[in-house]
């Protein structure tokens, strides 16, 4: 912590910016804590987060967050202005991002009429950028954990800012792969290998990013399979439209023009990519970024996606899930469940 002593906000200070944590400046509730708009002395505007305090992030996660985040510059990041620790309080303070987060946008039907095609590659293409620099350009190797729409941020010209570090796992700059009991995460965004075995890479993050593509796509929740459509998954559903030739009926219907067919498909085809059950075959977010940026690359084909058939499987890590403690992830997305720690670090 002493690396960031210099970001450290007397809790008045907070306090006096939030108008003492009031319910109007309220901006969500997430599985940690609430998060709160306030304004400094001098005019800049932050969003604060108030962890909870019988929440399950303790000091160890808050000091890995502030540790992690103040080393991290990036565009595609949301940026950490400081900390507050005094008494019980544990609060974060992070720039304010005025259009809340994707998954505000991507679920809800009136929102979503005015959310074109433009604006969905714009988010996919920055989120890849921001997930390049955690895996291969920033200082560390960061592998993230919890890559999921409400995680995604987007500012006023609706770029997006990957946030919530809570969960991230930094890497050794020659480390590839580690193991871990702790399974943290969302159902539904979690790698097979990791929900299952607790392999963590970056390719357990390639395959969050692969089910973001898909949602962003869509418009669909993945989770909303799990519920309907015959036990299927977001990524059997892109699957069987893309085995039928029919990639375009995959589209949310509320594009209904001024979208590039190349770019849709590409972003299918990447997204299956992503989703694919052996971490091998997704491709790295280094080739992800060249993929969208390049009109003459040859992507592989991709192979029928994880869970594709395994109903039992999705069985496994539905019980899994349950046994683990659960909280509610940040709002909007009250149907979402967010696994946490269950151990000390």
């Amino acid at each position: 912590m002493t690396t960031t002593e210099s970001l450290q906000y007397h809790l008045a200070t907070i306090q006096a910016a939030t108008n003492n944590f009031s319910h109007r400046n309220k901006l969500g509730e997430g599985g940690f804590g609430a998060v709160f708009q306030g304004r400094l002395p001098n005019g800049q505007e932050i969003a604060v987060k108030k962890l909870s305090k019988s929440s399950r992030q303790g000091v160890g996660e808050f000091k890995n967050e502030v540790a992690l985040v103040a080393k991290l510059q990036h565009r595609n990041l949301v940026r950490l202005l400081g900390f507050c620790l005094e008494g019980e309080e544990k609060l974060l303070v992070y720039e304010f991002v005025s259009n809340k987060s994707l998954d505000y946008f991507l679920f809800d039907p009136d929102k979503r009429r005015h959310f074109d095609w433009s604006t969905r590659y714009k988010i996919i293409s920055g989120v890849a950028r921001g997930m390049l620099y955690l895996h291969e350009d920033s200082r560390l190797r960061i592998i993230h954990r919890d890559l999921k729409p409400s995680n995604v941020l987007l500012d006023s010209d609706m770029n997006p800012k990957i946030s919530d570090f809570g969960m991230a796992r930094i890497f050794g700059v020659d480390q590839t792969q580690a193991k871990t009991n702790n399974i943290v995460g969302t159902y539904g965004y979690l790698s097979p290998e990791y929900a299952m075995r607790g392999q963590i890479s970056v390719k357990s993050d390639v395959y969050s990013f692969g089910v973001l593509i898909l949602e962003i796509i869509s418009g669909k929740k993945n989770s909303s399979f799990f519920q309907s459509d015959g036990g299927e998954n977001l990524a059997s559903y892109a699957w069987k439209h893309w085995r039928a030739g029919t990639p375009l009926e995959l589209l949310d219907p509320f594009v209904s023009n001024g979208y590039s067919i190349d770019e849709v498909v590409k972003c299918l085809h990447i997204g299956l990519l992503g989703v694919q059950e052996d971490p091998a075959d997704r491709p790295s977010m280094a080739s992800i970024v060249i993929m969208l940026s390049s009109h003459s690359v040859k992507l592989p084909q991709p192979r029928q996606p994880a869970f594709f058939l395994g109903r039992s499987t999705e069985r496994q890590l539905k019980e899994l899930v349950s046994d683990e403690s659960t909280s509610m992830s940040t709002l909007p997305s009250t149907n979402e469940m967010s696994v946490t720690e269950m151990y000390p670090r």
